[in-house]
């Protein structure tokens, strides 16, 4: 039961300029439409369908979010799952098909039970999915682990008699599952799972066993509470032989009364950074006997009675499936940083701070505050951010396009665009995520004290994405992937080899034509130059890869001792992929051409313009130590970089509407698209718990001892004897009368038993 709010703010206006009309003057001033901006992104006809769903989820009372910022794990935990019970429903209702649930999921934003990504991902990179199936996995909300991967790994790797066991229940919520790989011991290292699955003949069954502690199957989102049935990633073992990890479907709970079956213990881990309204959980198998049926048996399957094992096919099929995974993850990382980006660019549209004695604000007649998005290391914190989301629109964009020529190509035994799609794809996961990451800590100091605040939207979505720098191959690992390959291709190149064309290798052939490069820049706007940033961002990725090959084969370094060079090789590598796809989608997108367009490709050049610039200053030492860069052009760049963060200035707020983040989602008092934060913010505030009652429970027992003791009444003092007792020291014996009047006061409350000790 909600009680209403006793501390309530009085009906009062903030100071002048409101928030809504800074807002609008901002939006005003805009060089573009934002609409038309959205519009080239998502099309009209998604743009349609994401408003009629926002507006079902807005007025269902089982998807508020109003209650988050104040709920205990407890009670966030009921109600997710009470929100994963009616999206189910509405889904029905409405018959979403696989584009509207995934919208849904998406601005419903609760990471629930049944949810959780950790071995998301790398599930589906052994997966054979097309574009469109996978849309329908996507999102974070409730029951997202029974839909993304229970159901799909199913789906993709069970035969036709499986699926009619496990995948039709599963499709009506009958048995609800979830995805058992990591473990306590191991996560990226699938390979050294532990938990093992021992084949026996005689009975033609598994014996799902855990034979260690550190073989617990660990961070299983849904496994804690929720789900009944796990897909369990086991060591297969046949007539001795251990054939490595393979997927198992082993019913955890009871049907009946949902208690963990003999054999299984199971519970929750325990309270975590963020995603605390997933439950994830902890699984040990002590000799479970499970059907040779529940393995998983499309591509590898176990003969009954000999136990003989039947292999699966081209290992590199799943590959294809990775590069398509981690495309949808640097999509992802777009609205991250564009979330992040328009809540602290609205907010400091809005907030005020100081006079700038050099070009002072006014409000009619009035002097008033500068807006803090007008000064240039606001500017600087934030607008890099904004730029470093439309870099991830357009190389997301174009990993899908390589992804759907390689999976042609693929289909014809043609294998050719694989390594390089692979290896870049890996890389950017980890550049794009770690990126992201920063950017929303950053976003949040940002918005200074009030940043801190849940109210702010920032706080808890930044607890919430953090995994994302883990889950998917742990970051640093994966740039070991992106290394390797372009260490490879290089000592190719050098011996002479036949490699295959790829934009990959034309910049390393160009490094070796002409190793000592440099920058022929001599004004500041020479660093506009589209083709003068890519010969940077090459020149400075292929000296990278050249040392690094050097010190690995002729000054016999380790690949140990090589970690954090090889870190920066992938980096190096990948930000000159996002800035070539930008650059290029500007060039030769046909929607961009037209001129009822030019406003948005100015717009979207600029922001190209300052990713490739801030991002070249970020990384300043390295342009410097591999000569392509003098020490007198690196002021040039830091000087048009400055003059990039004015030119974006005019069209800040607009550019953060057009990613078309509603108010639901962001669930920021501080983000609001009317602007009004103040307001907002007292009315969270108000919302608090604690300001439901005058007077905090625990008062009478820990405040007003300690406010009483050694009090003075009419010459007598009050001392604390213990709880609730206290006694009166007099200092002069004509006070009794005073004291009979203390006393009855003090009896007016018989709730509160005070006993007076008197000291005469």
């Amino acid at each position: 039961m909600t009680t209403a709010p006793s501390a309530k703010f009085p009906n009062l206006r903030p100071a002048e300029p409101q928030g809504s009309d800074l807002l609008a003057a901002e939006r005003a001033r805009a060089s573009f439409n934002p609409y038309d901006l959205s519009v080239f992104m998502y099309g009209e006809e998604w743009i349609g369908r994401f408003n009629r769903i926002l507006e079902i989820l807005e007025n269902d009372p089982a998807m508020d979010k109003s209650k988050r910022y104040y709920s205990g794990r407890d009670d966030r935990f009921s109600h997710a799952l009470w929100s994963a019970r009616r999206m189910v429903e509405l889904q029905r209702e409405h018959k979403w098909n696989a584009t509207d649930i995934s919208i849904a999921d998406f601005l419903l934003d609760e990471s629930g039970p049944v949810c959780n990504h950790s071995d998301y991902h790398h599930i589906l990179s052994l997966m054979n999915f097309d574009a469109h199936t996978f849309q329908s996995l996507s999102g974070t909300s409730q029951f997202s682990l029974h839909k993304n991967m229970f159901m799909p790994t199913i789906m993709s790797q069970g035969t036709d008699e499986q699926k009619a066991k496990f995948l039709a229940p599963a499709q009506k919520y009958q048995i609800i599952g979830c995805y058992a790989q990591t473990e306590l011991g191991h996560g990226s290292n699938v390979q050294g799972l532990e938990t093992t699955a021992t084949y026996i003949p005689e009975t033609d069954e598994f014996d799902l066993h855990s034979p260690t502690l550190t073989s617990s199957k660990w961070w299983i989102g849904g496994l804690g509470k929720a789900a009944n049935h796990a897909i369990v990633m086991a060591r297969l073992i046949s007539n001795g032989k251990d054939y490595g990890p393979h997927p198992f479907v082993v019913q955890i709970r009871s049907l009946v009364n949902h208690r963990p079956l003999r054999g299984v213990t199971v519970g929750d881990i325990g309270p975590k950074f963020g995603f605390n309204t997933v439950d994830n959980g902890f699984v040990m198998f002590d000799h479970l006997h499970i059907p040779r049926f529940n393995m998983l048996a499309r591509f590898a399957s176990i003969k009954p009675n000999t136990g003989e094992y039947a292999s699966p096919p081209n290992a590199k099929l799943s590959y294809g499936t990775m590069v398509f995974v981690r495309a949808n993850i640097v999509m992802g990382v777009r609205f991250a940083l564009a979330r992040a980006a328009t809540v602290a660019i609205r907010y400091s549209a809005v907030r005020q701070q100081f006079v700038d004695a050099a070009n002072p604000k006014k409000h009619g007649s009035r002097v008033v505050e500068t807006p803090v998005l007008d000064y240039t290391m606001q500017q600087y914190r934030v607008f890099p951010v904004m730029a470093q989301a439309y870099a991830c629109y357009f190389t997301g964009k174009e990993m899908f396009r390589l992804y759907n020529d390689n999976q042609k190509q693929m289909g014809a035994g043609d294998f050719s665009l694989l390594a390089d799609l692979h290896a870049t794809s890996s890389g950017l996961k980890s550049l794009t995520t770690t990126m992201a990451v920063s950017a929303i800590e950053d976003c949040r100091r940002a918005c200074g004290g009030h940043g801190y605040s849940l109210f702010s939207g920032l706080a808890s979505f930044y607890q919430d994405y953090l995994p994302n720098a883990t889950w998917e191959g742990d970051n640093y690992i994966l740039t070991q992937q992106t290394a390797r390959y372009l260490l490879k291709t290089f000592r190719n190149l050098v011996a002479g080899k036949s490699v295959l064309q790829n934009p990959t290798v034309s910049y390393l052939t160009t490094y070796l034509q002409n190793p000592t490069a440099t920058c022929p820049a001599t004004t500041p706007t020479d660093f506009l130059n589209p083709e003068l940033q890519l010969s940077a961002f090459a020149h400075r990725a292929a000296h990278l890869v050249a040392q690094t090959v050097d010190q690995l084969d002729r000054q016999g370094r380790t690949w140990n001792s090589m970690l954090v060079e090889v870190n920066r090789v992938s980096r190096a590598h990948c930000q000159l992929v996002l800035v070539q796809n930008f650059l290029a989608a500007l060039q030769s997108d046909s929607d961009l051409r037209t001129p009822e367009r030019a406003p948005l490709k100015n717009v979207l050049t600029t922001q190209a313009q300052l990713y490739a610039l801030h991002t070249m200053e970020t990384e300043l030492a390295e342009f410097l130590t591999c000569g392509y860069l003098s020490p007198a052009q690196t002021q040039m760049l830091k000087s048009q970089t400055l003059d990039l963060l004015a030119a974006v200035r005019p069209d800040a707020v607009a550019l953060v509407d057009a990613f078309g983040l509603p108010d639901y989602y962001l669930n920021s008092a501080l983000g609001r698209q009317d602007g009004k934060v103040y307001e907002a913010m007292t009315h969270m505030a108000e919302q608090e718990p604690l300001n439901h009652s005058d007077v905090v429970a625990g008062y009478e027992e820990c405040i007003r001892p300690l406010v009483w003791a050694g009090k003075k009444i009419e010459g007598a003092t009050v001392e604390v004897v213990k709880e609730r007792q206290a006694k009166l020291v007099f200092l002069e014996s004509t006070h009794y009368a005073r004291l009979s009047l203390f006393v009855l006061c003090i009896c007016m409350r018989p709730e509160k038993q005070v006993h007076l000790h008197l000291d005469l």
